[in-house]
């Protein structure tokens, strides 16, 4: 194995008494943030050096440098790929260099540190050789890595950042509305449901609205969030909250979630621009905290109040006059045209015209026109459940979750139920809804469907509120139906089905011994022994990395010599294990990873990696090279231990990255590589891995 090089004679006393500090970070936050820390710790420790290091992984910032720790500093190493705040060393030498050389070359840094430039805080000091203080090339605009191959745009990343966070709360607010609803709520001599205020089952109820209350807020600050950090959040909230409250912009309904996704990604640029404005050193502290919070509130708020708001109360008008012309048009195109309605924003502007126009209606006698948006309603979340449960490796484990809890909130006619999936991929999955909803509409339109209170779903049939009940369920089930079936066919062109055989080895997996009892689910571990009926423990493979290594993900030896075809036969391990939906996309998505720099680590390790939807759950595999695959690594060493690891974009949790932080710290002692090296079976490779944590 190659090891560091030895430090110079003299370092120790040269160096005598330095006290250094260090940041690490990568693009992805995965291994070299972690590799290089403990390259620097190392180096420092047999230089005689103190040294403390920052890691800004993917699990966030870690052994973090205080106020105390930089004053007392004598030079400060950022070993980064990505944008470091460099505010905070004011006043001190920083060595600003690639994450590379924090692995390569870390005895290098420790001495060339203390004649670094001084950071005056105009961002002109911390250059590096051949790198920019701003950080290397290869960026876009937003400072994250370049996009290459099929990695998602930073765009797609913060909608998703937003849809996840919300999701809770549609779940929550939506399931304690339905069992409020379910269990408390008297029905009325004219159908529908009402829950007795001051009871137990209202109070039910209120927590749930506020449940919902809170969920369009959430997803735009989220979506703010990642974009513009933590400033952003605040300006992103409350952006949220203004465009889903029609009353401060003289709207009868709010824009919705549609409207969060646009305060959200507003908040979040708004912030970024914000921060690029120079200001004086004694305003800098307060900037974070208090300036930017403030003015871009403030500018967000009124900006939506007096600009965006207008048009959307002026939409919210015109459509119901609009709608008020229609009455003596054909029912079905009526019915049509509502069930579009409803189905488009699930609670926006669009949606509330079409059912404060039935449901203004039903004082009239006219119940028919509510009939038509009594279907519709239930369609989209009882759609999108479906989909989930039709072709369930088209989502992640946390969507297919969500599935379910809209398949019951769909039942008690919440369309809120499916705008987590709306947001995340609003292409497909909205004009799936608009298109079921349309058939529902047409055909309660078409049967005379009625309904005699305002609500929808199955629920007011059961209670006795609609007319023509067996129509009113083929209504709802037939637009319901398309829907799922048009989600999954635009859903599934996102990935490009499984690698050709020639691309992909075959993998032949040891099987994985049966355990009476033991879990089957994608995150189950294997049992280290189960007693079954008083009988005597039967010892199974050690758990390894929280079960996402398991036997079926190792090879003893890769038949691949090439890094592509190495990737391509690593993702055909990681799919024996049943947690690869689509293998091709987890091959595009690890080269493109690849594309923005290697993840050859050096001292013959590899750490290909991925955060992809073709993955349903965290997996990792592991392989070794016997002759090494040339990796590009920074020592120039041909990869011979390899560790594939891929995660959903929506994956919740961040154990996996803190597994693979450990994972990345251990792999610097020689001992732990070469029992790796010499392992002779899957058992033995299982055992030693077992040491990481």
């Amino acid at each position: 194995m190659t090891r560091p090089a030895d430090p110079p004679e003299d370092a120790g006393t040269a160096r005598e008494g330095l006290k250094l500090l260090a940041v690490t970070a990568c693009p992805t936050g995965i291994a070299h943030t972690y590799m290089a820390a403990e390259k620097l710790t190392r180096a420092a420790e047999a230089a005689g050096v103190s040294i403390k290091v920052e890691t800004q992984g993917s699990i966030g910032a870690e052994n973090v440098l205080t106020d105390n720790d930089v004053s007392s500093a004598d030079g400060i190493i950022v070993a980064a790929d990505k944008e470091v705040d460099l505010s905070r060393f004011v006043g001190k030498p920083v060595l600003k260099v690639r994450v590379s050389e924090g692995i390569s070359h870390p005895e290098r840094l420790i001495e060339q540190v203390r004649d670094a430039p001084v950071h005056r805080g105009d961002g002109s000091a911390g250059g590096a050789r051949g790198v920019p203080a701003g950080g290397g090339g290869g960026r876009d605009g937003s400072g994250g890595p370049a996009v290459a191959g099929k990695e998602r745009s930073v765009t797609y990343k913060s909608l998703m950042n937003g849809v996840s966070y919300m999701i809770p709360f549609v779940v929550v607010g939506g399931l304690l509305i339905a069992v409020s609803l379910a269990f408390g709520g008297h029905p009325q001599p004219s159908g529908g449901l009402v829950i007795p205020p001051g009871s137990f089952w209202k109070h039910v109820n209120d927590v749930g609205v506020i449940g919902f209350t809170l969920m369009v807020p959430v997803l735009s600050g989220y979506i703010a969030y990642a974009i513009g950090d933590r400033p952003a959040l605040v300006p992103g909230m409350i952006g949220g909250w203004i465009a889903n409250t029609g009353a401060l912009y003289d709207s009868k309904a709010g824009a919705g979630f549609i409207g969060a996704i646009v305060t959200g990604f507003l908040a979040g640029y708004l912030v970024l621009w914000i921060k690029r404005v120079r200001v004086p050193k004694f305003v800098r502290p307060i900037m974070p905290i208090i300036v930017i919070p403030i003015v871009a509130t403030t500018s967000l708020g009124l900006f939506f109040i007096y600009v965006i708001g207008r048009p959307i109360a002026w939409v919210f008008e015109h459509l119901t006059s609009w709608l008020s012309g229609m009455t003596g048009t054909s029912a079905i195109v009526l019915g049509a045209i509502l069930g579009l309605m409803i189905a488009f924003d699930m609670g926006g502007p669009v949606n509330k015209t079409a059912f404060l126009f039935g449901a203004g209606l039903i004082a009239s006698g006219n119940g028919t026109v509510m009939g038509m948006c009594a279907a519709a309603i239930p369609v989209m979340p009882l759609g999108q459940g479906l989909a989930t449960l039709a072709r369930r490796r088209l989502y992640s484990e946390q969507e297919r979750e969500t599935g379910v809890a809209a398949l019951f909130m769909g039942c008690f006619g919440i369309s809120e139920g499916a705008i987590p999936f709306a947001a995340a991929r609003p292409g497909k999955v909205i004009p799936a809804n608009m298109l079921g909803g349309a058939v529902a509409g047409a055909v309660a339109g078409l049967t005379g469907v009625t309904d005699a209170v305002p609500h929808g779903g199955p629920i007011v049939a059961v209670l006795g509120a609609v007319g023509g009940v067996p129509w009113f369920f083929v209504a709802v089930v037939a637009g319901a139906v398309v829907t799922a079936v048009t989600t999954v066919g635009l859903v599934s062109t996102e990935g490009g089905g499984r690698v050709p055989e020639a691309v992909v080895p075959a993998v032949v997996a040891a099987p994985v011994p049966a355990v009476a009892g033991a879990g089957t689910g994608a995150f189950a571990a294997p049992a280290a022994a189960v007693a079954v009926s008083g009988a005597v423990a039967v010892a199974e493979e050690p758990v390894v990395l929280s079960g996402y290594l398991t036997a079926p993900s190792v090879s003893l030896e890769l038949g691949a010599r090439e890094k592509d075809a190495a990737v391509a036969e690593l993702a055909g391990l990681l799919a024996a294990t049943g947690r690869v939906a689509d293998e091709r996309a987890l091959v595009e998505a690890a080269l493109a990873r690849e594309a923005q720099g290697t993840t050859g680590l050096g001292e013959g390790i590899a750490v290909p990696h991925a955060k992809t939807d073709a993955v349903t759950a965290p997996v990792v595999g592991f392989a070794r090279s016997g002759a090494g695959i040339e990796w590009g690594a920074p020592d120039g060493t041909r990869a011979r231990l390899l560790f594939m690891i891929a995660v959903p974009e929506a994956a919740a949790g961040d154990e996996h990255l803190r597994i693979l932080a450990m994972l990345s710290r251990k792999l610097m002692d020689a001992g732990f590589r070469e029992r790796l090296l010499e392992a002779g079976s899957r058992e033995e490779v299982l055992g030693v891995l077992s040491e990481v944590g």
